[in-house]
């Protein structure tokens, strides 16, 4: 599979659209419709750089221009048949490589041309050059064939533009309908004193959404406090949710407070409730009945008032049905349960949530200005996200360390796990084939990695893929995988 580049056209956005190009995996387009705006753009490295003109005269001007404003850089002309007399004396004015297409030349022709120069071309990058006032990039859906088009302004672009732009605490993104009910539930949760549980995938962000249920609470004033269950040992933990008097254990060399009574009239989260052990459990479930705690060591009970929210990535039903979970606790916590959707199943937050984190952490690392392209932009939205939020804002995070400031981030700068979707989308990507052959070319690709990825072994195959084996079976053998 080719590396992938990218490209910026300058020219007509029909002549764009018809060749095609922008429907290649391995080209990451922008385009502009003139040298005037394309010198205007911000600071960004491109692999070549394609002029489309309809006569060698009119090229020749537009060659000099971007020679200064892009040195190193290989520029691609773009003429038809009837103009290669004088492609001759553009190559002494700056023109790296010609392509001479007639009305009929349709992908992949444009496009092999192209990846086949920019093989043969390989040079350093440089950036183009910045003017005193920069035009930043935008996508918009009315552009031709679906490419970064030049516009007035991107609230992404510019960071004394950006709404997210200043915040310093984790917020609730909401765009999707799945996260606009969720927001609903919070809003209903908030007015009420009663335990609430929270329930979803890692990295869902139920931390996020237990602080926006406190902050939208009458309790917004009270501490908000979180504890990991999971990231303490029994005995240890107990202290830290009970409190303990002096000398109530080895070590226990003066009274400490636990979080129940810490927390005040505020909140308490309990993340990750399921690692509770059985009889830790128990006291906490005294403690819901009750409303008060009893410090390790102590024979006096203290009054709380603080409002408890419990979170769990396990399926608590079938962990009480397993005995691992206790089944009066469940249903104790379970008062006003929210289940928080996968980011797979809110897509239309992974975009939004991108810009948040890059707001966020962009001053932090120095990057401000930085902006995803299109197809950057197209592969983050078709990734899975097992880690869910706080995959994705590893992602960007790691995509800024790698860009440089005030920059396009490209797909170059994705780790191999998303823009590995490429390869099958290249393969399946062929003119002479229907809509049902280029699916089955993709799945067969898919089966064959999945069969290696798991050492041949049909059965676990099955499973990865979300298939029975019988399933696997039919497909291996209509599919002709070997």
């Amino acid at each position: 599979m080719r590396t992938i580049r990218s490209l910026l056209w300058i020219g007509s956005g029909r002549g764009l659209a018809e060749s095609g190009v922008t429907e290649a995996p391995e080209l990451d387009v922008t385009w502009v419709p003139d040298v005037a705006e394309a010198v205007r753009l911000p600071k960004v490295h491109f692999d070549g750089i394609l002029c489309e003109a309809g006569s060698a005269e009119l090229v020749e001007s537009a060659l000099h221009s971007l020679a200064r404003h892009a040195p190193g850089t290989p520029i691609l002309v773009s003429l038809p048949e009837s103009e290669e007399a004088g492609a001759r004396e553009l190559g002494e004015v700056g023109a790296a490589a010609f392509l001479f297409t007639d009305s009929e030349q349709k992908e992949p022709g444009v496009i092999s041309q192209i990846n086949d120069v920019l093989d043969s071309l390989r040079k350093p990058k440089t950036p183009m050059a910045n003017a005193a006032t920069p035009s930043p990039i935008a996508s918009t859906a009315s552009s031709p064939a679906a490419v970064i088009p030049l516009q007035p302004a991107d609230p992404w672009r510019d960071p004394t533009e950006n709404p997210f732009d200043g915040i310093e605490s984790p917020q609730v993104i909401v765009a999707s309908d799945a996260m606009k009910e969720v927001s609903e539930l919070v809003d209903l949760a908030a007015s009420s004193p009663s335990t609430v549980f929270l329930t979803g995938e890692t990295g869902v962000g139920k931390e996020v959404v237990a602080r926006q249920l406190h902050e939208r609470s009458r309790r917004e004033d009270e501490p908000f406090l979180a504890i990991n269950c999971a990231a303490f040992p029994e005995s240890l933990l107990e202290s830290e949710l009970f409190g303990h008097t002096k000398g109530a254990f080895t070590g226990a060399e003066r009274a400490k407070e636990g979080l129940f009574v810490a927390a005040g009239s505020g909140t308490l989260f309990l993340d990750e409730i399921a690692e509770m052990g059985l009889p830790l459990q128990a006291k906490l479930l005294r403690v819901l009945q009750e409303h008060e705690v009893r410090p390790v060591g102590s024979t006096k009970s203290l009054a709380i008032r603080c409002r408890i929210v419990a979170a769990t990535n396990r399926n608590l039903s079938e962990e009480t049905a397993e005995g691992h979970f206790r089944k009066d606790l469940f249903y104790r916590l379970n008062v006003f349960p929210i289940q928080i959707p996968p980011l797979r199943k809110r897509r239309m937050d992974i975009l939004p949530l991108a810009h948040y984190f890059m707001a966020l952490h962009g001053p932090r690392e120095g990057k401000l200005g930085c902006h995803l392209s299109l197809a950057t932009r197209h592969l983050l939205e078709g990734y899975g996200w097992p880690g869910n939020v706080r995959e994705l804002e590893n992602e960007i995070l790691r995509m800024l360390m790698l860009t440089p400031s005030g920059e396009l981030i490209t797909p170059k700068m994705l780790s191999p796990k998303i823009i590995e979707i490429l390869e099958p989308i290249a393969q399946g990507a062929r003119t002479d084939e229907t809509l049902r052959e280029a699916l089955d070319r993709v799945e067969a690709w898919m089966i064959r990695r999945a069969l290696t990825n798991n050492g041949g072994r049909k059965a676990r195959t099955a499973r990865k893929l979300g298939l029975t084996r019988e399933g696997l079976y039919k497909k291996i053998k209509r599919l002709g995988v070997e």
